[in-house]
């Protein structure tokens, strides 16, 4: 059996099929991590989902935050729903969509294998959380999607505020404040406190802000880590961090990671050719 960690997707389906071909994945032995972002701006986002849904059985995954974005929109009305991108259009009104999002919703923020030594999550983590105080972070959300209330959750979900994690949070605000740590931080101060315009490279950053895997007197977490979201910053290892967003939507290409073994092992494919970074960067 393989254990393979697979890096934003975003609805490069072609590029998808082109990394299973080459990893030879066995869906009878092998299983897949997905790091999240699954869906938006590949411009095959149903496709993407329908294949992956085919691989629930061998696959798990952590919700990125264009995922969570595609949910709530999911809860809007339909005059709204047709408003959005014609790809993320194309899943809400799909005759399969109430099964692909009902699955979607029921992901998790965050995968923790004891035996193997390996979390997962889309983008950060806060310093001051040690991994089990991020596992009851992440599982307290994930019960809100998961149950009657996750319409509330998905409609109050989005903003900036609170900008850090601390334990005194309550309610939306505390979930808010989660979701947005897993799913959308690259930079935070020493506090925390993500910078949610940082986007580029390490060095370019604002004063007193730093990648979250580099915080000064963060808590250390005895886990090797693998997440996606950052795809300026490339394939990077250091720190017990793995990051395979390889920036396939932009141009670059879709990594896949082989974690269960003693070394990590990398399988890429090249992005279509037709893909590229737009002139103001990516998301």
């Amino acid at each position: 059996m393989a254990v393979y960690a697979i890096g934003d997707v975003q609805g490069c389906y072609p590029e998808l099929q082109r990394l299973l071909e080459k990893i030879r994945f066995d869906p009878a032995a092998d299983q897949l991590w997905f790091c999240g972002d699954l869906v938006n701006r590949g411009g095959e986002s149903l496709a993407t989902l329908r294949l992956i849904h085919s691989l629930r059985e061998r696959s798990i995954i952590t919700l990125g935050n264009h995922d969570l974005s595609l949910l709530a929109i999911g809860q809007r009305r339909e005059d709204a729903q047709q408003r959005v991108n014609p790809e993320l259009r194309e899943v809400l009104f799909a005759d399969d969509a109430p099964v692909l999002l009902e699955w979607l919703r029921m992901q998790k923020l965050l995968h923790h294998d004891e035996a193997l030594g390996w979390t997962m999550i889309h983008a950060g983590l806060a310093p001051t959380w040690t991994l089990r105080q991020a596992q009851r972070a992440a599982m307290e959300v994930e019960r809100e999607l998961g149950s009657a209330r996750h319409q509330r959750l998905l409609k109050n979900m989005f903003g900036n505020r609170p900008a850090a994690w601390t334990n005194r949070l309550q309610g939306v605000e505390r979930h808010r404040a989660t979701i947005n740590t897993l799913t959308r931080m690259r930079y935070c101060d020493v506090n925390g406190r993500i910078d949610f315009e940082g986007k580029d490279r390490p060095g370019t950053q604002k004063p007193g802000m730093y990648p979250w895997f580099e915080v000064p007197g963060m808590r250390k977490r005895e886990t090797k880590i693998v997440c996606g979201h950052w795809s300026a910053l490339g394939r990077f290892a250091g720190l017990g961090v793995y990051a395979i967003d390889t920036g396939c939507v932009w141009g670059g290409q879709l990594t896949a990671m082989r974690i269960d073994e003693e070394e990590p092992q990398y399988i890429t494919v090249q992005a279509e050719p037709h893909r590229q970074k737009p002139k103001g960067g990516g998301d």
